[in-house]
């Protein structure tokens, strides 16, 4: 699995969003690769995103930068913004930018 972005540590924060909840990375359908969020992919991918289909809701997309393990976007979605593998919390303002990678 390939991560980019401006990292700033090995849980997937990046220099855009780092508190202590911002550990998730988000597989663009674009390109296949994880970013840590849409401004990591907008600076680095040299293309614009592609968003999710309903359709697409059980490809493995979303990686918890606790535990790296893949999680379904609909897994993620119904998660309850907690990681269903190491119980990690995730940060539960990501929703506000669900419509940038997921169609809903």
């Amino acid at each position: 699995m390939e991560l980019k972005g401006k990292l700033i540590d090995h849980q997937t924060r990046c220099v855009h969003y780092h508190t202590e909840l911002d550990i998730i990375a988000i597989k663009f359908k674009c390109c296949n690769i994880y970013y840590p969020c849409y401004e990591c992919h907008a600076e680095e991918a040299g293309h614009p995103a592609q968003v999710w289909n309903n359709d697409e809701h059980e490809t493995n997309a979303i990686l918890c930068g606790n535990c790296k393990k893949e999680m379904s976007i609909a897994t993620y979605l119904q998660s309850n913004n907690q990681c269903p593998y190491c119980n990690a919390v995730f940060n539960p303002n990501c929703s506000n930018h669900y419509h940038l990678y997921f169609e809903r």
